[in-house]
């Protein structure tokens, strides 16, 4: 069990999206989703924050670490376990 705190601003509409929150819920990892479809001041805000227009954006213990691509390549190395506590 991890005790490292997940976000994961996705849309209704993107792939990437849902391959993210599989990733995350195949190793059983709680997250909060946070739906931006129709939310244009929170896009504003992860603009800002990550400086990309993309989704998904994830979070981890308040820190930006890309999009599902950079995500997998994290649990690939192993680092993502790290980063979450599990290893």
């Amino acid at each position: 069990m991890t005790s490292a705190k997940v976000e994961v601003y996705s849309t209704t509409y993107c792939p990437f999206c849902r391959m993210a929150e599989r990733l995350l819920d195949g190793k059983g990892i709680a997250y909060a989703a946070y739906d931006v479809t129709d939310d244009h001041e929170k896009r504003q805000w992860l603009v800002e924050a990550t400086h990309q227009r993309t989704v998904p954006q994830i979070f981890i213990n308040d820190q930006s670490i890309g999009g599902f691509t950079e995500l997998r390549a994290l649990d690939q190395s192993g680092q993502l376990d790290k980063m979450l506590g599990l290893a």
